[in-house]
């Protein structure tokens, strides 16, 4: 029996957030350049994107490019930058045929203007679709996004629109750039890294973290249903013991 078939639906992580870690790697192991795993990468992307529609996973979160990757060498953040328009606008009308919601979070005004426009263009056109949001994190930083949204309140609080004892967890949860959305549940990391690198630190306070080996280019479906099997192994308490669940 497949890892597809051991999974409880009733049981899905409503958000799975992934950092799709291992591209380079993968390329410099085929005796490739680096933007060729990035190209293989995003195949990668599409066959996780249909998985999750198709077990009925609402929310899937993508680190597409952190504010670090900015300080990659210019040819290979160019190359990515390329990657990223011509994904956008080749997978568009794919997204719209199967009913995804293209979505992204991130310090989007410093991307190229460019994958501005064709985001924005793409976002709209799949903005009616609810079968699964796809998120892309481009030029994302989990600190960058505390602080903004830090400074969103002081302005408030400071043109009087909210006061000191009003700042809370609901209310400082509304100023980040993930507003509206759940919290994962469960966060996969691929080749082998086992950190969380700067990514949804707000949100991921009580999420379950699964860590592979396989590298991104090579991570499919069924990895994907074999980290959800192990998530749905686990008890989530929350703070309480196990005692106070049943």
């Amino acid at each position: 029996m497949g890892f597809k078939e051991q999974i409880d639906v009733t049981r899905l992580p409503e958000h799975i957030a992934i950092i799709m870690d291992g591209n380079g790697r993968w390329a410099k192991n085929q005796g490739k350049f680096r933007h060729f795993g990035h190209e293989s990468g995003v195949l990668s992307v599409k066959d996780i994107v249909e998985g999750c529609a198709d077990i009925g996973i609402k929310h899937l979160t993508v680190y597409a490019f952190s504010t670090e990757n900015w300080n990659r060498p210019i040819e290979e953040v160019n190359a990515l930058m390329e990657l990223l328009i011509s994904t956008i606008n080749q997978e568009t009308a794919t997204l719209t045929k199967n009913n995804i919601r293209l979505n992204a979070i991130g310090d989007i005004a410093s991307l190229p203007q460019k994958c501005i426009d064709d985001l924005k263009s793409a976002m709209d056109k799949t903005a009616q679709n609810t079968r699964c949001t796809l998120t892309l994190a481009l030029s994302y930083s989990a600190k960058w996004e505390i602080i903004d949204a830090a400074k969103k309140m002081a302005q408030m609080v400071k043109d009087g629109k909210l006061g000191v004892e009003e700042i809370n967890e609901e209310n400082f949860a509304a100023q980040l750039t993930t507003v509206g959305m759940p919290d994962p549940e469960l966060m996969i990391r691929t080749s082998g890294e086992h950190r969380v690198s700067n990514f949804l630190l707000w949100q991921m306070a009580y999420t379950e973290l699964y860590f592979t080996d396989k590298l991104w280019p090579d991570f499919r479906q069924e990895d994907l249903f074999e980290a959800i099997v192990d998530y749905q192994k686990r008890e989530r308490r929350f703070g309480k013991i196990s005692e106070q669940l049943n």
